[in-house]
């Protein structure tokens, strides 16, 4: 479980408990991930992901038992990029970020995607190459959830993510929510989510 917050200090994995409670509740094993942060926390480009692939390498997994990583705006943008880097079997990815050099071109974010990479895109074109989650992946699931009314990233993002996707990834557009209904386990489409890991666990 990969929390968001646009990789900022002021947040952490407790954004996350909520849906961690309920999938431990479901008698699935969760890992509530913290990972360095912008902004004086030492984190960054490539130090964030790096941390989370330090976290999915040594959990302590059973023998054959699947992974998948969840993450939550910029959690979904580190969770797709585990993905990328096959560090875990499945991604579901909740209003994730997928392009940092777009997120700063359209003013998204503040001065998150620049503290991020170290720089603008211009000046950091291969960071920024790097750091984007590609959509053209080897092998793995993914599902993309969004909702339409989310203010804090544009849900046309995962919509073009999701797109150019390959191999295809699954999308879950959810009318009428938000930033943070994707993360409310009482939310009707949680349910959705959990019957799609259902699915792809067998």
């Amino acid at each position: 479980m990969l929390h968001g917050g646009w990789w900022r200090a002021e947040y952490d994995l407790h954004l996350m408990d909520a849906i961690c409670a309920d999938l431990a509740g479901r008698g699935l094993l969760v890992w509530n991930i913290e990972y360095r942060r912008i902004e004086g926390d030492g984190g960054g480009w490539p130090t964030t992901l790096d941390d989370v692939l330090s976290c999915v390498s040594t959990m302590p997994v059973p023998a054959g038992a699947p992974t998948t990583a969840i993450g939550h705006s910029a959690g979904g943008h580190l969770a797709l990029l585990a993905g990328a880097h096959g560090a875990v079997d499945d991604v579901v990815a909740l209003a994730p970020i997928t392009d940092p050099a777009r997120c700063f071109r359209e003013g998204i974010g503040g001065t998150a995607p620049v503290l991020f990479t170290g720089g603008e895109p211009d000046d950091r074109p291969e960071t920024y190459r790097a750091a984007t989650p590609p959509a053209k992946q080897p092998a793995g699931h993914r599902l993309v959830v969004h909702g339409d009314a989310d203010c804090s990233v544009p849900v046309v993002h995962s919509r073009d993510y999701v797109a150019a996707a390959e191999p295809p990834a699954e999308y879950l557009e959810v009318s009428g929510a938000d930033h943070f209904a994707v993360i409310d386990p009482a939310h009707p489409l949680w349910q959705r989510v959990v019957s799609w890991m259902d699915r792809e666990r067998g």
